[in-house]
């Protein structure tokens, strides 16, 4: 017989409602010691879940970080849980990748917790956020200034964690931990008023309940709402998103003419490392041929496209490949195949012209070994097959509407005497090219 029913049967409406949980599932408990996850172990083993709990001391307050472990222990010991444990040295993480200490702890927590569910098969990782931790996170957001997506807070399920214990308050739990006769053990880094988030708890709030007592429940309720009203409204963005596709790049034009620019470049680019002076920017872009860098992307906006590269594919330098005869090549750049390229020499009367852009046919008379592959230089000039005068790769590429990425990454192929013989698999120098008077073929083959 389960102790404090109303509660239980909250939490477990609660999982209900939004899909958090399944009795055939295997769910990992983050357990720290502190009332709100005690009572998430507690009452999601009296539901009958199949748990294993899991504890970090990360070595910030001494004794009492090596007690709070014990203290784990001996808890799920008791309950016969299975409990993980790991210790972290995390200032020395944190002085490492220059970070506060919150945020090193966070990091060491979500990656060790996602490592932990893959090794054990788990199916996702509870973790105790409650509806005061909800109210904090909206404010905090507020403060360091958001949009809707940050005034709804903390969702339920966001991918693998899932939070049972958000509709209900700190005060609801202890009232659990009461009635269970459960103790529990106090994080005393809660007490202190250098973080944002314990001013907040300490002083802020409690100033806002004096105007109002039932703000918390007031703002949750709100960010309830607008959570109803962020999910209608990136329906409506998704469908502006999907009519400005065009391929695998956006019709810039559309996105600009849309009346909602600035959104939709928000909800393209926001989530790809683009801060929001760069989405101004690129909203307010008026030129071609412009690009912006994210940690892992590249934006490029030219001939009304905006396009999405990832930063390492754009900053590949390709190199130049010595080709001393005939042959097969793997041409390769950053250690990845980019492409393999033959030649083969055949007699005229043999030659079979295939038209396709992925095989050039030059006058072996008119070439001198050996030959190189590299990407296109600046002031390279070659006459297109067809034509008489000469013009500069760029100009012909631009003639061609590349983007910036495919003429960044162009490559030719040139002689002994540097004569540009090919723009691979683009045009052939009409100056090699096979004629009537031809004997040998050299034919190449982008494979």
């Amino acid at each position: 017989m389960r102790k404090d029913n109303r509660f239980t049967d909250f939490i477990e409406n609660y999982i209900s409602r939004y899909e958090l949980l399944s009795h055939d599932g295997f769910y990992l408990i983050a357990l720290s010691g502190g009332p709100d996850s005690v009572a998430l172990l507690l009452t999601l083993k009296n539901l009958g879940y199949h748990i294993d709990a899991v504890h970090c001391n990360f070595h910030l307050r001494g004794e009492e970080s090596d007690s709070d472990e014990s203290f784990c222990v001996d808890l799920c010991k008791n309950y016969q849980i299975p409990l993980h444990r790991i210790h972290f040295d995390t200032k020395a993480y944190a002085e490492l990748h220059h970070q506060s200490i919150e945020m090193a702890a966070r990091e060491l927590r979500y990656n060790y917790f996602e490592q932990l569910r893959k090794d054990i098969q788990a199916d996702a990782i509870c973790v105790a956020h409650h509806r005061d931790d909800q109210v904090e996170t909206i404010l905090l957001n507020l403060i360091r200034g958001t949009g809707i997506k940050g005034l709804t807070g903390m969702k339920p399920k966001n991918g693998r964690i899932v939070r049972p214990f958000l509709g209900v308050s700190h005060q609801d739990i202890l009232g659990y931990l009461f009635h269970q006769h459960q103790d529990y053990v106090i994080d005393s880094t809660n007490l202190e008023r250098e973080a944002q988030r314990n001013q907040l708890r300490l002083d802020i709030i409690p100033l806002m309940e004096r105007i109002n007592p039932e703000v918390k429940a007031n703002i949750a309720r709100t960010a309830s709402i607008l959570t109803e009203v962020e999910e209608f409204t990136d329906q409506q963005i998704d469908l502006l998103i999907h009519s400005c596709l065009v391929e695998d790049s956006y019709k810039f034009s559309a996105i600009k003419n849309s009346g909602h620019s600035k959104l939709i470049l928000w909800h393209i680019l926001y989530n790809k490392g683009f801060n929001r002076q760069q989405i101004a920017e690129i909203n307010a872009c008026i030129e071609t041929n412009r690009h912006w860098l994210s940690d892992k992307y590249v934006v490029c906006v030219e001939k009304d496209r905006l396009s999405i590269i990832d930063k390492d594919k754009w900053l590949m330098e390709l190199p130049s490949m010595r080709i001393p005869e005939c042959g097969t090549y793997c041409y390769s750049a950053m250690g990845k195949d980019i492409m393999k390229l033959r030649l083969k020499e055949v007699t005229a009367d043999v030659l079979v012209i295939d038209k396709r852009p992925q095989f050039a046919f030059i006058d072996t008379a008119k070439v001198h070994f050996p030959l190189t592959i590299r990407p296109v230089k600046q002031g390279d000039r070659f006459v297109p097959f067809g034509m008489k005068g000469s013009k500069l790769v760029s100009d012909f590429m631009n003639d061609l509407k590349l983007s910036m990425i495919e003429r960044k990454h162009q490559l030719v192929v040139v002689d002994n005497h540097d004569t540009l013989l090919w723009v691979v698999g683009r045009r052939v120098d009409n100056r090699v090219a096979v004629g009537s008077e031809t004997q040998k073929v050299i034919v190449m083959e982008q494979i």
